[in-house]
């Protein structure tokens, strides 16, 4: 939830079409994925959060008194490589040792889209960072 409440943001806010690209693919990515997940888990009668961490939403927060390429730079790095980073291993460690078989199906399933959107993510910070070498208008340092 988080990552697509970013990523919302991201289409919203951001200058670079890398950027704006990557987070559209997860708005669309994951909320496909958080559908499947809540289906999952209320075949299992577990009630999943509906809004996104006290953390979370700080840092979403943080994110959205950013702009220019600044936001940029830091959607790419938190959302797209940190968030993925972690993700991926969630997701690896799910898809191995679940004692659930439809929880370690479901995170086997995910995890390739998962490890793409972190190389994607990796691209993107790489552009979002060689750009934000150049000032854009309403960057500025928080």
């Amino acid at each position: 939830m988080a990552e697509v409440e970013a990523s919302k943001l991201a289409v919203e806010k951001g200058v670079n079409t890398q950027v704006k690209g990557f987070a559209q693919q997860m708005i669309d990515d994951h909320g496909k994925a958080g559908q499947e997940l809540a289906a999952l888990a209320a075949s299992k009668g577990v009630t999943l959060p509906t809004k996104p961490s006290i953390a979370q939403t700080t840092r979403i927060r943080l994110l959205s008194a950013r702009a220019g390429s600044a936001f940029d730079r830091q959607y790419a790095d938190s959302i797209g490589v940190k968030a993925h980073q972690d993700t991926v291993k969630m997701f690896q460690k799910a898809a191995t040792g679940a004692n659930d078989p439809d929880v370690k199906a479901f995170a086997a399933k995910a995890l390739p889209t998962l490890e793409n959107h972190l190389k994607m993510a990796r691209d993107m910070k790489a552009a979002a960072d060689k750009q934000g070498n150049v000032k854009a208008p309403g960057d500025r340092k928080l």
